[in-house]
C-alpha cells in the first residue's frame, strides 16, 4: 500500500544501545525443494495472529515446496515490520519420500509497545523531538496506532504537534490498506512567513484489486487558523507496485498517479487540482542497488502561499537548506542514487527486546525544479551531490545521515533524516 510515514515516527533509544546478535537463517532441517507439503504451522507467533501470515504466503499445503516462493514471502513477511527473523525447517513426515515433508516457519517478533521518545525532521521545522506511545501490532492484527506529542529543538517549545496515527494493510480481512491521521500543529513557518496553526484530519486508502494493482483514494479536512482557512480535500489515483518489498526496496518498479482537489472556491485561498506522478525504479546487481525516482506535483488553480512547495533539505534537495528564495507552486525533485549495502539487516535483542538493524553507503544526484505558471525552463533548475551512511531499522525504515553539496551553493552541508528520502518527500509540509 501507499506507504505514510506519518503514523510511526517513534524513535527508540534501544537502537543506539548495545547489541545481541541471534542467527537469521533456516533452523532445523533444510526443506527439499518440489516435495510435497503435507502440513504448514508456525513458531514464535506471540502477538500476531496466524491469520497476518497466512495472507503473505505462497507454499500451500498439498503442493511442492519452492524456495524461490520463500524467498518472496520472505521479503512479504519482513515488510510487515513486525518480525525481527523470518526462517524455515522441514522434516519428512514418514520415511517414505512420496509422503511430504512438514513445513514449520520460525518467526522472532519485533517489540510491540514502544514507550518511547518520539523524533521527527522536517526541512521546515527541523528536528522535532518528544514523548510517543506506540503499538505496532494492536490486537496481532498488524495495525499500528500511536499517539504523540513533539517540540522543536531549536528553539525549544516554540514549534508544537500533537498527533495520532493509525494504520494496516487490511480492513476485515479485505486487502483495503488504510492510514488514518488526526494531527494539531503550531509552529512558525519561517519559509512562506506565517503562523501555521492547523488541524487536519486525513484518511487515505489502498484497494488492491490485483497483486501488483491499487486504486487509492483519499481524503482530508483541514482547518487553518492563521489565515482563515477551511480547506477540504479529496483525491483519487491507483498504482504499479512490482518492487520485491515496500521497505528497503532492493528491484521492481512502483509508478503511482493521482488527482486530488484541494479546496472549494467559496472563500480566498486554495482552489486547485493537484496532478502527482509518483515513479520509482530499482535494480541490483550483487551488493549495490541503483535506484532512480522522481515526484512530480503539478497545481493548476488557485494556490495559496501556505500551500507552496519549497526545496532544500534532507526530504527534498541536498543542495542547501531550504528558504524562501526556492518555493513555487509546481514542483519536480529526480534522484537517481546506488546504495551498497555494508551490512545486510541482522536481528538483535536487548533486555530481551527483539529488533533488527543494517548499514548502508550511499551516493547520488539529487535533481529540482520549481516554478509557478507555464512550463519550467532550466533558470528553475538546480543539481547536487551527496553521499553518506543509512541506518536500517524498525518503523522507521531508516535513519539518514548524509552531505549534499551543490555547485550554486558552493559549500558541502550536511544533513540528518528519517525516512527514505522518495517517502519523506510526499509529507514534508504536514
Amino acid at each position: 500500500m501507499k506507504f505514510s510515514p506519518k503514523k510511526m515516527l517513534a524513535l527508540p533509544l534501544l537502537l543506539l544501545m548495545g547489541e545481541a546478535f541471534a542467527d537469521a537463517g533456516n533452523q532445523g532441517n533444510a526443506c527439499v525443494d518440489g516435495a510435497t507439503i503435507a502440513s504448514i504451522d508456525y513458531e514464535g507467533l506471540v502477538h500476531t495472529n496466524p491469520r497476518v501470515v497466512d495472507r503473505e504466503l505462497l507454499n500451500k499445503v498439498g503442493e511442492p515446496y519452492s524456495a524461490a516462493s520463500f524467498a518472496a514471502e520472505k521479503l512479504r513477511l519482513q515488510d510487515l515490520d513486525l518480525f525481527t527473523e523470518v526462517s524455515a525447517s522441514c522434516e519428512p513426515i514418514s520415511s517414505n519420500p512420496k509422503s511430504g515433508q512438514a513445513l514449520h516457519y520460525h518467526f522472532k517478533e519485533i517489540f510491540r509497545w514502544i514507550p518511547s521518545p518520539a523524533g521527527k525532521k522536517t526541512d521546515r521545522d527541523g528536528l522535532m523531538i518528544g514523548l510517543a506511545l506506540a503499538n505496532l501490532n494492536v490486537a496481532g492484527e498488524d495495525i499500528r496506532a500511536e499517539v504523540q506529542y513533539r517540540t522543536s529543538v531549536d528553539p525549544v517549545f516554540d514549534n508544537n504537534e500533537y498527533a495520532f496515527y493509525a494504520s494496516s494493510p487490511y480492513l476485515l480481512g479485505l486487502p483495503l490498506g488504510w492510514n488514518f491521521e488526526f494531527l494539531r500543529t503550531n509552529s512558525y513557518d519561517d519559509i512562506r512567513d506565517f503562523q501555521d496553526a492547523s488541524w487536519l484530519v486525513d484518511l487515505d486508502l489502498d484497494w488492491k484489486l490485483k497483486e501488483h494493482f491499487s486504486i487509492l483514494m483519499t481524503g482530508a479536512y483541514r482547518y487553518m487558523e492563521d489565515v482563515e482557512q477551511h480547506l477540504p480535500e479529496v483525491g483519487a489515483g491507483f498504482a504499479f507496485d512490482f518492487r520485491d518489498a515496500a521497505l528497503d526496496t532492493r528491484k521492481g518498479i512502483y509508478q503511482e498517479y493521482m488527482l486530488t482537489h484541494v479546496g472549494h472556491g467559496k472563500y480566498e485561498g486554495d482552489d486547485y487540482w493537484e496532478l502527482l506522478s509518483d515513479s520509482r525504479a530499482y535494480y541490483p546487481v550483487w551488493r549495490f542497488i541503483t535506484g532512480a525516482t522522481a515526484l512530480l506535483r503539478y497545481r493548476p488553480g488557485n494556490v495559496g502561499f501556505y500551500d507552496y512547495f519549497y526545496h532544500g533539505g534532507a526530504n527534498t534537495f541536498r543542495g542547501h537548506e531550504s528558504d524562501s528564495l526556492h518555493l513555487g507552486v509546481h514542483e519536480a525533485l529526480l534522484t537517481l542514487e546506488e546504495r551498497f549495502v555494508l551490512m545486510e539487516r541482522h536481528a538483535a535483542s536487548l533486555w530481551g527486546i527483539n529488533f533488527f538493524y543494517g548499514i548502508q553507503l550511499v551516493a547520488g544526484l539529487d535533481g529540482s525544479l520549481l516554478w509557478d505558471e507555464g512550463h519550467p525552463g532550466w533558470d528553475n533548475y538546480e543539481g547536487a551531490v551527496y553521499g553518506g551512511i543509512h541506518l536500517v531499522i524498525p518503523a522507521l525504515d531508516r535513519i539518514r545521515f548524509e552531505v549534499g553539496y551543490s555547485p550554486d551553493n558552493g559549500e558541502p552541508v550536511f544533513y540528518f533524516g528519517l525516512f527514505d528520502k522518495v517517502t519523506s518527500a510526499r509529507w514534508r509540509s504536514r
